[in-house]
C-alpha cells in the first residue's frame, strides 16, 4: 500500500492507494509524506483531470452505498446534482444520500463534492469551504473549456 498527500490550497489531501486502486483519501492541515497518484496531483492543483481512471475500493458492489457512489460518479466535471435528485433516482431519501456522501472513505475519486443542497452547496468534511473551492475551481476550469 502507498501513502503520501499533495496540496490542495491551505490543505494536504491524504491518499492511501495501490496501483489504481484509491483505499482511503481525507483532508488535513499536516503533510503525509510519500507520493500520490500523479491526476491527483493534477486535478489538486487545479488542472482539469479526468479521475475516472482511478478506482475507488467504495465502488465494489459488496460495499456499503456502492450505489450511490456509483450514481454520484457519473456526476459530470463542473457539474453538480442535488441529495434529492439522487435520492428520488434511487429510491431513496436525501438523507441517506447524504450519510453515503459523509462515510464516503475516496473523496475526489467519488466527487461529493459534487452532491448539493437544494438550498446551498450542504456539509462537507473537515470544511465546508473545502468543497466551496472545489466547486469553484471545477466550473471556472470547465467555463475556461467551453470558450
Amino acid at each position: 500500500m502507498n501513502e503520501g498527500s499533495c496540496r490542495f490550497g491551505l490543505w494536504h489531501v491524504h491518499v492511501y492507494w495501490s496501483e489504481t486502486c484509491i483505499h482511503a483519501c481525507r483532508f488535513s492541515r499536516d503533510p503525509l509524506p510519500g507520493r500520490v497518484p500523479v491526476e491527483l496531483q493534477r486535478y489538486c492543483a487545479g488542472i482539469r483531470e479526468d479521475l475516472q481512471c482511478l478506482s475507488s475500493v467504495a465502488l465494489d458492489p459488496g460495499y456499503p452505498y456502492s450505489a450511490i457512489y456509483r450514481r454520484v460518479r457519473e456526476i459530470p466535471y463542473g457539474g453538480t446534482e442535488t441529495y434529492g435528485a439522487i435520492g428520488r433516482e434511487l429510491d431513496t431519501s436525501p438523507r441517506i444520500i447524504g450519510l453515503a456522501m459523509k462515510r464516503n472513505p475516496t473523496p475526489l475519486v467519488i466527487p461529493c463534492h459534487r452532491v448539493v443542497s437544494r438550498k446551498g452547496i450542504g456539509g462537507f468534511t473537515p470544511d465546508p469551504e473545502i468543497k466551496n473551492a472545489l466547486l469553484m475551481m471545477e466550473r471556472k476550469n470547465a467555463m475556461s473549456i467551453s470558450r
